[in-house]
């Protein structure tokens, strides 16, 4: 007996009730105790436990000495732990039970019929009733008076009525074999009730269940769900080995919890993550993330808020990053191990168990494989153990891996060797089964694959459905396949997907002939191919890919030299490019050309879109100097090879030329994206696909170059043609009116862009999601055109929510989640929290100096914010400082006209002016102005914004007279151009001295 808790209500009455159950029955004992201390009984729960080399007599005898009477929880464990024989049961309860009848009582919650000795017992029988019925039985069996006070099993911490299971919960099945482990499972109870799951909405814990594998640690998720599932309102699976199956389990717990979203995945993960915060529409949660090996795949999906986390994994990342507490599991204790094997082999006698055990070195999923075994098969124990001993899988005619634990081995051979003779057809399944991910075998997609694509065998099974049918309920007999069936109303629902456990699955692959390998791989790859809707920039295809890519792998796609697999293969790579998942799209793309790199020339058209993704992923997480040397080394290749007006090499100057935009190196990046579109354009056309893309990216960079009307033409005709060629949803459309509202913005033509984006945004969250790159983009645009426009309260719930969205999808340091913490800093400052402000736009700062260098442009401007928000402090010589380092260092990268340099000199001079230096900010600011006329125009709010602080530092001179007139002039331009009520005008008219936010531009 074990781990003993007890309470005690709040009139505690002269009786105490000890309530002995078995681990399984936990939530009857736990329901039991609430309804008793409610009526003033203090309470003791008593987990049975009796151990194998101790009479049962002994071990009943032990509980007379607890407190009070004892009610026992019969379930179908009860009389099974130890395990005991029913002739045992029968002498222990009359020698115990019969001369101390006044303090036994006991009620029934089997399933199952239970041994006639039970009878001894006089059990209640509580299956299959509501709450009242079953609280007046309990009592009834006790001899209670309820004096009519009713139990209210909704209040707080009460726990719930096992009879009502929590109300989403996802779990499968509950293996009934599950033995021992108690230790494990009060130490996790423990740490998670210890924040109270039970009594108050908890603080969000994360366990993590670390172990090696085939020790039992989703086993123990799993139980653990059962046990104490009733003290949560939402427990929820997720089987987390791949980051997009792991994605789709999270986002379908939106429609659990009855979330009002749409179908867009990032929409629904995001609904959840925020319902699981605040708690509503359920509390008390617990979310199981099985398999999570590779914690930065899915480190992100895991919500904060209040709630339960549990996570079974291979590694210590979890506790080692603290993330989550640990607990190691480890193989069976020996006592498990003995009971385990002769409740699943019941022919086993103890001795016999033991060695067995010992065989396969107490390691569960063994034990389960061995006693599985043994139980359906007449061998002798004694023999079949010696062969595990002897390690000679030979003997029963399978050929092994040396690769594999030696008990592991034979048994497995041995069970193989069982199936083959009773289903051919199944062992053949199996081993194809083994070239697909063993957390989702596509069931379906093998069943509805073209009869060319199957091994003729299999090909024939499929088209039978009976036959099918059969030979996958097989491979379940074996314990390392289990079916999820399709939620349907059939009397014979179909598989939907099928899962193997990852150390068979890998032997099963090990245990392969080189031919049958690569025949068996190559029908995989078909599958596959067929199933592949052969356009992933269509949104409508994402679903499909998601489930696609897990398998690529593991069906041999990297290592086919079929054009067709290829194909599949940089079609999911470019899912992965548009869809933002640029981690896996980087380990796709150098998997595949570590491969073959030495195999294929580089030259060729598969390598040369795969080095061009692997530029554009390398870039696209901010890994500019790899992404530059990648661009480098192929353009100078290709330039040595082929004429100027080649594709390939046109492609990739293309992508080099982004990589440099990136790199802060704007002049050379439109020397290569002019001649790049030009050449575009007479080879294909001016609207072809390619020439278009180039010609964006040509705005793009004249953007940067704060040449903005000539990108705000470009981009107005790429949109237009666009609109013409692609449907208005089409992601390439999308992108181009953001392009375009950003440039209208840029123009200040605030109402304008907010108009053009408001519209933007809208349809890309419905096309693509609220949680792509593509679509942060486009709402960050509209932040700040909400921001400029005079919409602060918006502005500020939409920039808050993108840096915590950008944070989730894309990381804390990538480059746009950079971008908008920048932006983010500065409203802050204008509008917010100040300290919050000055910390965020510090660390921003810092992290763009390690990102891209000193001299970057991002580097220096967002170096220049820190200084406005000194200023605000009051630290008017730092402030000072800053903003004349930044415009030195704007001017150096960028030029002494460039919009930014301006926007750092318009800083400045305010700094001067603060500082005393009337007359350094009156020539500075005269030369500001000057230079926006040039370059942005008379009405730019740049130009209007350096006026009236040229007015300011004439005033302060006391010029009063030529500060009135200028004064005047931008107060009349900013009402005719943005309105008497805008913000700009507003200050202008209070003289407030202006000042420029630096914007870092997505590239």
């Amino acid at each position: 007996m074990a781990d003993q808790s007890s309470s005690s209500g709040p009139t505690r009455s002269t009786e105490h009730i000890t309530i002995s159950y078995a681990g399984f029955a936990r939530p009857w004992a736990a329901w039991i105790s609430h309804q008793l201390e409610e009526l003033g009984h203090g309470t003791t729960m008593l987990r049975w436990d009796p151990q194998a080399e101790t009479a049962l007599s002994a071990e009943l005898s032990g509980l007379l000495e607890a407190e009070g009477r004892l009610l026992i929880v019969l379930d179908d464990w009860y009389f099974k732990l130890g395990p005991k024989t029913q002739d045992e049961w029968t002498a222990a309860l009359r020698e115990v039970v019969a001369p101390h009848a006044d303090r036994f009582a006991a009620v029934s919650v089997a399933t199952q019929s239970l041994p006639a000795t039970a009878s001894l017992l006089r059990p209640a029988d509580l299956r299959d009733l509501d709450a009242h019925e079953a609280n007046r039985r309990l009592l009834h069996r006790l001899g209670i008076t309820s004096s009519g006070h009713a139990v209210d099993d909704n209040a707080p911490g009460a726990p719930r009525f096992p009879n009502n299971p929590p109300e989403v919960w996802n779990i499968s099945r509950r293996n009934n074999r599950f033995t021992g482990r108690d230790d494990v499972l009060e130490e996790l109870h423990g740490k998670l009730a210890g924040t109270g799951a039970s009594a108050a909405p908890p603080l969000e814990t994360r366990i993590a269940l670390f172990g090696t594998s085939g020790v039992g640690k989703s086993q123990i998720a799993a139980e653990y769900a059962h046990r104490f599932g009733n003290d949560y309102d939402v427990v929820w699976w997720i089987s987390a080995t791949n980051r997009g199956a792991a994605r789709e389990q999270l986002a379908e717990l939106a429609t659990r919890l009855g979330l009002p979203v749409g179908q867009e995945l990032g929409d629904r993960i995001r609904a959840v993550h925020e319902a699981l915060r605040i708690g509503r529409p359920y509390r008390r949660w617990l979310l199981i993330f099985d398999s999570a090996d590779d914690m930065e795949q899915v480190e992100d999906l895991i919500p904060d808020g209040r709630g339960h986390v549990l996570i079974t994994t291979l590694t210590r990342d979890w506790s080692g990053s603290g993330s989550a507490q640990e607990i190691e599991v480890l193989p069976f204790a020996r006592v498990e191990s003995v009971a385990y094997a002769r409740r699943r082999a019941g022919r086993l006698t103890p001795a016999e168990a033991n060695l067995l055990s010992d065989a396969v070195q107490d390691l569960p999923l063994l034990l389960a494989q061995t006693a599985a075994w043994l139980d359906a098969n007449p061998m002798s124990p004694k023999e079949y153990i010696e062969l595990i001993r002897r390690g000679e899988p030979s003997l029963v005619g399978i050929r092994i891996s040396s690769d594999y634990p030696m008990a592991f081995q034979t048994s497995w051979a041995i069970t193989l060797n069982t199936l083959r003779e009773r289903s051919p057809a199944a062992v053949e399944l199996l081993k194809l089964f083994a070239f697909f991910s063993p957390d989702a075998i596509p069931v379906p997609m093998l069943a509805r694959a073209r009869r060319g694509d199957l091994p003729e065998h299999l090909a024939d099974l499929a088209a039978e459905p009976l036959r099918w049918n059969t030979a996958l309920r097989r491979l379940t007999e074996s314990t390392a396949v289990r079916l999820d069936y399709q939620i349907s109303q059939d009397a014979d629902p179909a598989v939907e997907t099928a899962q193997m456990h990852r150390i068979y699955h890998r032997f099963l692959r090990s245990d392969l002939t080189e031919d049958e390998h690569d025949q068996i791989s190559a029908a995989a790859c078909r599958v596959l191919v067929t199933a592949d809707p052969q356009d992933p920039t269509d949104t409508r295809n994402w679903e499909r890919y998601a489930e696609l890519i897990p398998h690529l792998e593991w069906a041999g796609v990297l290592d086919s030299a079929e054009p067709a697999v290829q194909e599949l293969l940089l079609n999911c790579i470019e899912y992965l490019r548009v869809r933002g998942e640029y981690r896996m799209g980087l380990r796709l793309c150098e998997q595949f050309l570590s491969r073959w790199r030495s195999r294929m020339e580089p030259t060729r058209r598969t390598m040369l879109v795969l080095t061009h993704q692997h530029a554009n992923m390398l870039r696209r997480l901010g890994r500019y100097r790899e992404a530059e040397a990648v661009g480098t080394a192929i353009v100078d290749q290709l330039a040595a090879e082929r004429e100027p007006s080649d594709s390939d090499l046109l492609r990739a100057q293309d992508g080099l030329a982004g990589t440099l935009m990136a790199l802060g190196a704007y002049e050379e990046a439109y020397g290569l994206f002019d001649a790049v579109w030009r050449a575009y354009a007479e080879l294909l056309g001016p609207e072809a696909p390619r020439t278009l893309s180039s010609r964006h990216n040509l705005g793009s960079v004249f953007a940067l170059l704060g040449r903005y009307e000539e990108a705000l033409v470009t981009h107005r005709d790429v949109l237009a043609f666009r609109e013409r060629e692609l449907r208005a949803r089409h992601h390439l459309t999308l992108n181009a009116g953001t392009s375009y509202a950003r440039m209208l913005r840029l123009l200040g033509r605030y109402r304008d862009a907010t108009s053009s984006q408001e519209l933007n945004a809208r349809l890309h969250l419905q096309v693509m999601g609220a949680h792509t790159p593509q679509t942060l983009r486009a709402e960050h645009n509209l932040a700040l055109c909400l921001r400029r426009s005079g919409d602060v309260v918006r502005a500020d719930a939409l920039m808050a929510d993108l840096v915590e969205r950008s944070r989730r999808v894309q990381g804390p340091r990538h480059p746009e989640t950079l971008m908008m913490r920048a932006d983010y800093a500065t409203f802050l400052r204008e509008h917010g929290d100040l300290g919050q402000a000055r910390d965020l736009a510090e660390e921003v700062a810092e992290r763009y100096r390690t990102l891209a260098g000193e001299r970057h442009p991002y580097t220096v401007g967002t170096l220049g914010n820190t200084g406005l928000v000194k200023a605000e402090f009051g630290e008017h010589s730092e402030a000072l400082d800053i903003a004349e380092r930044a415009l030195n260092g704007m001017t150096g990268v960028m030029g002494p006209d460039h919009p930014w340099t301006l926007g750092c000199a318009l800083n400045a001079a305010a700094a001067r002016n603060r500082a005393d230096d009337e007359n350094g900010a009156l020539e500075l600011s005269r030369d500001t102005l000057e230079r926006a006329k040039i370059m942005v125009g008379d009405t730019h709010p740049m130009t209007l914004s350096a006026k009236t602080a040229l007015a300011e530092d004439l005033r302060t001179l006391r010029r009063g007279q030529e500060a009135a007139k200028l004064e005047q002039e931008a107060v009349g331009q900013l009402t005719e151009t943005l309105g008497a009520e805008h913000p700009h005008t507003l200050s202008a008219r209070r003289r407030r001295r202006p000042y420029w936010d630096f914007e870092p531009q997505p590239v």
